[in-house]
């Protein structure tokens, strides 16, 4: 498994949270793909970013919360845009994995990273920014039905 140590700058993006089983259909995406399209914000200029801010393990399945986030370019008028959330991602240092498989199997990619790759490297999880999934395809257009993210885990050096 090869993962990159990478910088990244701080980032601002509309996104719509839905609460609710990882496991069920994502209806928020369709929705901002949309919205996204319609404004212009697509790839490559723009990326796809989802953020599962609860870890399934330890919530409740029917409470956990995922954003799905587009960026947003520098001096993108939100004020014309009261539909839609915005906040900014933290920056800093994360470990890449470049995860491409069916998208039920991408917690194995947070159980490699969380439970194999970190306690054997120089870092530690930096909990106080959130795990970042680019998404890098759409599934449904790959023809094994896979999907192709960049799992970005915030991590700070260890102190010995």
């Amino acid at each position: 498994m090869n993962i990159l140590i990478k910088e990244l700058p701080e980032t601002e993006v509309a996104f719509i949270r839905r609460t609710g089983s990882y496991f069920e259909p994502q209806e928020h995406w369709e929705k901002l793909v949309q919205w996204a399209i319609s404004n212009g914000l697509y790839p490559p200029q723009q990326s796809f970013i989802g953020i599962s801010l609860d870890d399934p393990e330890l919530v409740e399945s029917k409470d956990c919360r995922h954003d799905a986030c587009v960026t947003i370019p520098e001096g993108f008028d939100k004020e014309k845009h009261k539909d839609m959330k915005f906040k900014k991602l933290n920056g800093g240092q994360y470990a890449l994995y470049s995860y491409y498989d069916t998208p039920e199997k991408l917690k194995s990619a947070y159980q490699f990273m969380f439970g194999k790759w970190l306690p054997n490297s120089d870092y530690d999880a930096d909990y106080e920014r959130f795990n970042l999934e680019f998404n890098m395809n759409n599934p449904s257009e790959d023809p094994e039905g896979k999907c192709k993210v960049d799992l970005f885990v915030p991590i700070k050096k260890r102190i010995s």
